[in-house]
């Protein structure tokens, strides 16, 4: 099996884990990017208040609303990505021993090229799994009308039921959203935001990035201090990974909110 297949592999079912664990809280993120309240009426309200609206108001299978769709775009896009980085990888690496025959650099891939090499597979994994973030964004943001809430408003239980089964679908599911979608905007809908989302590359780029310098220099440092052991534990490469993501989320967020 080559390391690109591995990479791909285990990168996707990383990301099913984390996407298990932080769904919830990805739902309330993409519906707080999307709250319109143009004259400011309404009190924002925390992550916590708004994760228990939603359970309070729709119950809590709605805060892993579109969680199937996610967890097949998330094993597609870690998939993707991960194996395509490798492939980039061995070649910029390839390019920097041949450079190294010749008498330029030590051999390694510098940053410049650690950004190139995320960047391109970023933008591989964009242009092929795009369609899928779209369904999935369309049905986290989707929210179910309550028939108490129009209880006082209506003039006859008839009346409420028909104008309900006209506003609100018994189960909104993958199929209504991607039909949703196409009846909106036809086959090119599903590429909707796909340009800030492919600046948005820079997110994986500087995260990578971030994540082989400070690698770089922890070996290099420990290698210094201890010659028989330059290696990294997994709490080490987690915590590098972390501070890595942060430092690029803080920087491309607004792009973010846009897409």
């Amino acid at each position: 099996m080559s390391d690109a297949l591995i990479n791909g592999l285990a990168g996707a079912g990383g990301g099913i884990i984390a996407q298990l664990i932080t769904y919830p809280l990805q739902t309330v993120n993409t519906r707080q990017q999307t709250e319109r309240d143009l004259k400011k009426e309404k009190r924002k309200l925390g992550t916590i208040e708004q994760m228990c609206q939603v359970v309070k108001q729709e119950g809590w299978e709605r805060l892993y609303g579109g969680l199937t769709p996610s967890l097949v775009g998330t094993t597609a896009s870690q998939g993707v990505y991960y194996y395509f980085y490798q492939i980039f990888r061995n070649k910029a690496e390839s390019k920097a021993l041949e450079r190294q025959k010749k008498g330029i650099g030590d051999g390694s891939v510098g940053m410049l090229s650690s950004l190139i090499v995320a960047a391109l597979s970023g933008c591989v994994n964009v242009l092929l799994t795009n369609p899928i973030w779209v369904v999935v964004t369309r049905m986290q943001t989707h929210t179910n009308i309550l028939k108490k809430d129009h209880s006082n408003r209506l003039a006859t239980p008839a009346l409420e039921e028909k104008v309900l089964s006209a506003i609100e679908p018994f189960s909104y599911s993958t199929g209504h959203a991607i039909q949703e979608v196409y009846d909106e905007a036809g086959f090119w809908g599903f590429w909707k935001g796909v340009f800030p989302t492919l600046i948005m590359v820079s997110n994986p780029a500087m995260q990578f990035m971030l994540y082989e310098t400070m690698l770089k220099k922890l070996k290099k440092q420990r290698s210094l201090s201890n010659p028989d052991n330059n290696g990294v534990t997994a709490l080490e490469i987690f915590l590098l990974g972390a501070l890595a993501k942060l430092g690029a989320t803080v920087v491309t967020y607004p792009l973010n909110v846009v897409k």
